[in-house]
């Protein structure tokens, strides 16, 4: 395969052998309070891709992290006690891909969005869609009054299906132009959100970078790697399109967007997306809970880091006087760029 036409299904199960080929044998520890806390501390020290970033972001001290989570450790905690100051300190991390898995609960981080306005509601999109839209691979589409297709992609949590996209794309050819709705979609397949971004080029596309970890280093990184986009070899959308997004957009969700703002004739509307660029890895503790965190930073064309989210061509929120009267700012504003 040409090394240019990197393919992130491909990407992932390369990303896995490198993983576990270049992480270092991790340190023993005891499987106590203190042990697991040290534990953790240490993988997340040693494999976490973010540490640098966020200390020059918004003053991340992970040293200083330590020192004051340690204070709260003691041998006499309960389980549960445990995993509070764990989730805790992951949090300082403010990762949407960091979490810790226990028996009984999973330490989560949704900072990049409960902080933000939605600017979308469900039933707001209801309306849109109507009674009669289509649903493929959990994609629901239709066309508008005024001839413009619209497709609500919630998640890329499935496979899409080559076929079942051919029909979405023979069924909006007779749209002048096309609503992509990703807005809080967290995430889920990259595959599936580069199978979806394949139907908007014609030729092989830069998209991006990525890395991995190479050593314990904070800063212990491989060279930067080239992602690129192959056009699908199904149907190709060649007119206007324009992307909804929001905080809620994620992990594969910013990946696509970032795509797409390659593409040609693609116009992003609405906020900045919640970012989630780091591929996650998983490690474990010695009381046997599992910890996922990112390990590998991606980049956007220009080598930016998409971390903290990405910036929407035009920003724009939903207006609450377009809501009392049924309509969403964002489908409406799109609409009018296809005039």
């Amino acid at each position: 395969m040409n090394t240019k036409h990197f393919f992130y299904l491909g990407l992932f199960a390369l990303l896995s052998v490198v993983l576990l080929n270049s992480c270092v044998k991790e340190d023993t520890y005891a499987d106590n309070p203190q042990g697991n806390f040290e534990a953790l501390w240490h993988i997340i020290d040693e494999h976490y891709c973010f540490l640098t970033i966020k200390q020059q972001e918004y003053g991340l001290d992970w040293n200083e992290v330590h020192a004051r989570y340690q204070r709260q450790i003691n041998a006499q905690m309960t389980e549960a006690q445990l995993f509070e100051v764990l989730g805790n300190m992951l949090a300082e991390l403010r990762d949407g891909h960091v979490n810790l898995y226990s028996s009984f609960d999973v330490a989560r981080n949704w900072s990049w969005h409960e902080n933000y306005p939605a600017n979308m509601y469900d039933t707001l999109i209801t309306r849109y869609l109507g009674r009669n839209f289509r649903m493929a691979s959990g994609l629901r589409y239709c066309l508008l009054d005024d001839n413009v297709g619209y497709l609500r992609c919630a998640t890329f949590n499935q496979a899409l299906g080559e076929g079942n996209l051919d029909q979405i794309f023979s069924y909006f050819l007779p749209a002048r132009g096309l609503i992509i709705d990703v807005r809080s979609n967290p995430g889920g397949l990259i595959s599936s959100a580069e199978q979806l971004a394949a139907r908007f080029t014609n030729e092989p596309l830069l998209v991006g970078y990525m890395q991995h970890k190479t050593g314990r280093r904070h800063d212990d990184f491989s060279a930067l790697q080239e992602q690129w986009l192959k056009p699908s070899r199904g149907i190709r959308w060649q007119k206007p399109v324009v992307i909804l997004t929001n905080r809620g957009v994620y992990s594969a969700a910013n990946e696509f967007v970032k795509c797409m703002k390659c593409c040609p004739k693609v116009h992003v509307i609405g906020d900045k997306t919640g970012g989630g660029s780091g591929l996650p890895f998983s490690s474990e503790l010695p009381n046997g809970w599992s910890i996922r965190f990112s390990a590998c930073p991606v980049f956007d064309k220009d080598k930016r880091t998409t971390e903290f989210g990405i910036m929407p061509d035009t920003q724009i929120g939903l207006q609450l006087s377009d809501f009392l009267h049924g309509k969403d700012t964002l489908i409406e504003y799109a609409r009018t760029l296809f005039e």
